[in-house]
């Protein structure tokens, strides 16, 4: 699949909460080897786009396509069966446990007793393809950097073979160094040829890694924009509503003259 082709396409997307819009007809669409940032206030409704891809909570109407088929995602297992993998903010690890019994917690290679050898292999690998600074894949995961545990959760969704890659804020609350850590494991990503979808408050990890940005505003979409030609000031007025007023402004200014907007 060429990085042109959208592996995954968001239709009219609608999900609502008793008498709260949550989601209403919102589109997106994410190619293969694209980074597509999701951004917004809190409320816009990135945490229920998130819920419906990774199959958490089904869409009310609208359509999903995933390597141009229609799809439903009715279950987490039913998104991890068709490719989309999520990497949530809690990075969902056990600090008890170390990197390889994190990475095959729940699907650890066995015929009939736990091959401990080739899930060790299997976790060097996979480290490997994310150029991951982690000294041994036997340290426990409580003795991690923030970054090197964003760094195990991501390996971990790469074991089924995804095609897209949620991330949920996976920068948020690390430092500068672990921050950069995790932006070049994005990068990786990209390379990959996955296309992924990066839920973010920081638009400065936004403009470094996204190829696309999806502004959500009160639950709707309020703009796409490529980061090459669009400015921080822009994206930020999109996710306050500011460009919207300017919008509204100039139309009233218009009419008032006599001029039909």
């Amino acid at each position: 699949m060429s990085a042109q082709q959208n592996v995954l396409s968001l239709r009219g997307v609608t999900k609502t909460f008793g008498a709260v819009a949550a989601l209403t007809d919102v589109d997106l669409d994410v190619a293969a080897g694209e980074v597509v940032a999701v951004v917004g206030d809190n409320g816009a409704g990135k945490s229920t786009l998130v819920k419906i891809l990774s199959g958490v909570h089904p869409a009310d109407s609208g359509t999903i396509t995933f390597e141009s088929k229609v799809v439903g995602i009715p279950t987490p297992a039913a998104a991890q069966h068709l490719g989309i993998a999520t990497v949530y903010q809690d990075l969902a690890l056990c600090e008890n446990l170390n990197v390889v019994e994190n990475l095959f917690l729940g699907q650890e290679v066995r015929p009939f007793r736990l091959n401990e050898v080739e899930m060790e292999t299997r976790s060097w690998e996979l480290l490997r393809q994310l150029s991951a600074k982690i000294p041994t894949v036997r340290v426990p995961v409580a003795s991690l950097s923030g970054g090197q545990r964003q760094t195990v959760a991501i390996a971990r969704s790469l074991l089924g073979d995804p095609k897209v890659i949620i991330l949920d804020e996976p920068t948020a609350a690390l430092g500068v160094a672990q921050t950069a850590e995790v932006l070049n494991l994005v990068e990786r990503l990209r390379e990959r040829g996955l296309g992924v979808i990066m839920i973010s408050h920081n638009m400065a990890d936004v403009r470094a890694v996204a190829d696309t940005v999806a502004v959500l505003r009160l639950g709707r979409n309020n703009g796409v924009f490529a980061v090459k030609d669009v400015t921080a000031e822009d994206l930020i007025a999109a996710i306050t509503g500011a460009s919207d007023n300017v919008v509204a402004q100039r139309a009233a200014r218009r009419t008032e003259g006599g001029v039909r907007p």
